[in-house]
């Protein structure tokens, strides 16, 4: 059986560390992954290349909330992606798309040739899983070089997807990556391989941390509505993804 590529989704500079930590080939580097994942910082991005050295994906996406991006958010992802190419960061994950759902060919074009322009790798997110035609939709992303795809399959878990992965794999013949993310786990990952054929994954795996420093007044809230707990925040599990990399044929 051929190898696989375990990438984790990390969503700050200590989560890369402890992806490296546990032995992961790649990363992709966001802030804010309860929203699906946003623009990381540029000290996130040199903290992480400097303290691992390990091939990082950085996300582009200027905020929550669907894929259509007002021409002021287009023009800050467009800055956003300069920065990142000019610290170093290995490539670019971002996804541009109309109201209808269909892909925005020029703006993705755009951040294509940016990072093209550096020799640096681009990832379409799972924003194609939301698009009316994934065929024509990864045509007119092998026209434009994209380096891969990220999805599920158009599932909400990549397990549920499984079949439509493999039918990507293979309409897309090696003319661009395939990366099927969203839902796997130890308990999934042998079976998510083995039905699609797939030879790269991508996967979360956090655990708790506390932080005490807010523990005077536990009425305080920074946040929105949710109130979430103001003493702990999540770090990547690098035992629990070390255990995932030691099982990966290969």
């Amino acid at each position: 059986m051929n190898s696989v590529i375990l990438e984790v989704c990390c969503g700050s500079a200590d989560d890369v560390i402890q992806a490296h930590k546990a032995g992961a080939h790649r990363v992709e580097l966001n802030s804010n992954l309860f929203h699906g994942g946003l623009t990381p910082t540029i000290g996130e991005l040199v903290v992480a290349k400097r303290e691992t050295g390990m091939k990082i994906m950085t996300m582009v996406r200027p905020r929550e909330g669907g894929f259509c991006y007002t021409d002021a958010e287009f023009a800050t992802a467009i800055e956003d992606a300069k920065q990142l190419l000019a610290n170093g960061t290995d490539g670019l994950v971002f996804g541009f798309l109309h109201q209808d759902g269909t892909l925005d060919f020029e703006r993705t074009k755009i951040l294509a040739q940016l990072a093209q322009e550096a020799g640096k790798e681009t990832v379409f997110h799972r924003a194609i899983d939301v698009v009316p035609d994934w065929k024509e939709t990864l045509d007119a992303l092998i026209e434009l070089g994209i380096t891969r795809v990220l999805t599920s399959g158009q599932e909400p878990d990549v397990s549920l997807g499984t079949q439509t992965v493999r039918e990507m794999i293979e309409y897309a013949a090696g003319r661009i990556q395939i990366l099927p993310g969203a839902g796997i786990t130890a308990r999934n990952m042998e079976r998510v391989i083995a039905e699609t054929g797939c030879d790269q994954i991508h996967l979360a795996a956090h655990k708790a941390q506390y932080d005490t420093s807010v523990n005077n007044n536990r009425a305080i809230y920074y946040g929105g509505a949710l109130y979430p707990p103001e003493d702990r925040f999540n770090v990547i599990d690098s035992d629990y993804i070390g255990g995932m990399v030691s099982r990966l044929p290969g």
